[in-house]
């Protein structure tokens, strides 16, 4: 296999991506009002917004717009806030993409056979089917938002602790890829430094992937592309 490598024109997460990071106190995600009740709080911000900064930060990089500069989490009454919260529950896609989480996470790391029938492992869903997806969209100059499997489990109370980052380039010499990745738990400082590596040789797995992720010393298992539509920020950012 001959080597490649291609990555989004003009983005680097320290200039692009969002300046905070992904360490908000504990406070509801959103408020629903509802009648005759009054505003019913949802979530827990403090367990993260990856999957809302990872939108936004697209969001912004394809509106050709500048990220806020305030280092500081945005508060939860501003117009910043309440978009990341939206963006976070656009990244679930739900149902189909908490069910895509669900289902990667219960899924054994290599292939298995029982009788006559082969269950693909997790390994083989990554580099099968999605790194194509992803190399597809770094190819075009496109960011790529992926879903990172961190456990193995059918505890479905367990999502919380898979992540969210944005692909913006790789390398790939033979069979060995890098993607460098947006992390929104890492700090801006190190932000440019942050890669998870696998191996395609053998896709029936495991296939270990390497990464310096700040996800509290976790693996990463397995990855998949998400479902990204565009949303406009310039309200979020110009309301007061």
């Amino acid at each position: 296999m001959v080597d490649a490598h291609a990555a989004v024109d003009g983005f680097l997460p320290s200039g692009q991506a969002l300046p905070f990071t992904n360490n908000f106190p504990r406070q509801p995600v959103l408020k629903i009002r509802i009648p005759g009740v009054g505003r019913l709080p949802i979530g827990d911000a403090s367990r993260g917004l990856c999957g809302g900064m990872v939108y936004t930060t697209r969001d912004l990089f394809e509106a050709k717009l500048p990220p806020p500069t305030s280092k500081d989490v945005p508060p939860p009454d501003s117009p910043l806030y309440r978009y990341l919260s939206r963006r976070l529950f656009d990244s679930f896609d739900i149902p189909r993409g908490v069910a895509r989480y669900y289902r990667l996470m219960s899924t054994l790391d290599a292939d298995t056979t029982r009788s006559s029938l082969t269950l693909r492992g997790a390994g083989r869903i990554t580099v099968v089917d999605e790194w194509p997806r992803v190399r597809l969209d770094l190819d075009r100059g496109v960011l790529s938002p992926l879903g990172i499997i961190t456990v193995r489990s059918y505890n479905p109370f367990q999502l919380g602790y898979n992540h969210q980052v944005l692909a913006y380039a790789y390398k790939q010499r033979q069979t060995a890829v890098t993607l460098r990745v947006y992390d929104p738990n890492t700090p801006l400082e190190r932000a440019d430094t942050v890669t998870m590596s696998f191996d395609v040789t053998y896709p029936s797995g495991p296939v270990p992937i390497t990464h310096n992720l700040a996800i509290g010393g976790r693996p990463v298992r397995a990855f998949f592309r998400t479902r990204y539509r565009r949303v406009d920020p310039r309200p979020a950012l110009t309301a007061t």
